[in-house]
């Protein structure tokens, strides 16, 4: 298929899928059934990485990335999504990569001196830190309760946080809290930088989850009790934190659509070998009509995602926000590869929902994707507020209405 990417776009992904062939694969396939990957595994991979000349491509070289536009990565995104590994062997594995990004583009000299550079380096790890339980903010950030309090050159942070993903491994957690309790809830609260070894900043636990088993990535509950960190750790603008979330959102759901879309690539390439080499009822099971429509609709569909991302992905560049079709890439994404694994699963019987093959890790980590970064209800909520927002009443113009009699 051709996408209308660039050059440089289509070299990076062709070293990246060369990387995630011959370096990435044969250490997944040694941690499959047995994981997770070790730090070294790890470290050794971002070493290749390195050498192959994809690493952090996203990320100006000033901080230690390679500098590239955002359109320009995103095909190499998901040639890394290929195997579970390869997002975090590349550095461009949530939430770090989302971090990196936001403290790019609001950070200052120092924050960026500090967090960046070595988070950049994979020196350091980072969690983002705005879903709480029940009661507060989760699809809906304008609940949320937990809030920082201005003591004279210090911000007091009090609340309660879950599925910080990264969190229990965390150096550094970018924190939501509100900051102005009388503010629309769209504009009173802000991101703050807080050390994970800062006093008051208490890990609960890693909330047991379905999937991980091989990245070894959790996700966890911490509770902030009052937690002080200097004026000089606020991110970004006072009272602006929501807005700089969706700037650091829009971009990172789509860098999800195409890591997962790398996932239903490889999901699809397995299911084919197997059904060609597995045989019953007289000959390979990729020759029943059954199989080759499964497969023919799932190509069809994982091609739309990559168009789908690729046209939202080109309006965020041009400056737009972007926000319906970010949304409908992400819906459409998170459903759409959901199924390619499904089906994959289903052609490989037996070997599908053992873990000698990726598609049992995959199927228990593609769930997620339809919750994480805001759930199918939500983004299908903007899309329709979008779609019923200039509602044409002329199309009713030679509709029956009912009259009353003698009217």
């Amino acid at each position: 298929m051709e996408y209308d990417d660039s050059e440089a776009a289509d070299a990076l992904a062709e070293r990246t899928r060369e990387f995630v062939d011959e370096e990435v694969i044969p250490v997944e396939r040694e941690v499959l059934g047995d994981g997770p990957v070790s730090d070294e595994q790890l470290a050794n991979l971002r070493e290749a990485a390195h050498e192959y000349d994809v690493f952090c491509p996203q990320i100006g070289e000033e901080f230690g990335g390679m500098g590239m536009a955002f359109r320009d990565v995103l095909p190499m995104f998901e040639q890394a999504g290929r195997s579970l590994l390869g997002a975090a062997a590349c550095r461009v594995d949530a939430p770090d990569e989302g971090n990196m990004h936001t403290l790019e583009l609001l950070g200052t000299d120092e924050q960026q001196e500090r967090w960046l550079r070595p988070l950049v380096a994979g020196e350091i790890s980072s969690g983002f830190s705005m879903t709480e339980p029940m009661q507060g903010g989760g699809s809906d950030p304008k609940m949320i309760r937990t809030s920082a309090e201005k003591e004279g050159d210090e911000w007091v942070i009090d609340g309660h946080k879950w599925w910080t993903t990264g969190g229990t491994e965390a150096d550094v957690l970018i924190v939501m809290a509100r900051t102005d309790p009388d503010a629309h809830p769209y504009e009173g609260t802000s991101l703050f930088l807080v050390p994970a070894d800062a006093p008051g900043v208490n890990v609960v636990r890693d909330i047991p989850h379905v999937g991980g088993e091989v990245t070894g990535v959790g996700h966890a509950e911490i509770e902030y009790d009052g937690v002080r960190v200097p004026e000089g750790n606020l991110l970004g603008t006072l009272n602006e934190g929501f807005a700089h979330a969706q700037q650091r959102l829009g971009p990172a759901r789509l860098t999800h659509c195409m890591r997962f879309a790398g996932m239903a690539e490889r999901a699809l390439d397995v299911a084919k070998a197997y059904t060609s080499e597995r045989e019953a009822f007289g000959g390979p099971i990729a020759d029943k009509q059954a199989v080759r429509h499964d497969v023919a609709d799932a190509e069809t569909e994982l091609h739309a995602v990559r168009t789908m991302v690729r046209d939202a992905a080109d309006r965020i560049d041009r400056g737009e926000e972007a926000r319906v079709q970010v949304a409908m890439s992400k819906t459409f994404a998170a459903n759409t590869v959901q199924e390619i694994v499904d089906t994959a699963l289903q052609l490989c019987g037996g070997n599908g929902i053992g873990k000698d093959l990726p598609i049992g890790d995959f199927y228990e980590s593609v769930r997620q994707f339809r919750i994480i970064d805001g759930a199918d209800e939500v983004h299908r909520r903007v899309i329709a507020r979008d779609a019923f927002a200039d509602v044409d009443e002329s199309e009713l113009a030679n509709v029956t209405r009912y009259r009353e009699p003698n009217e």
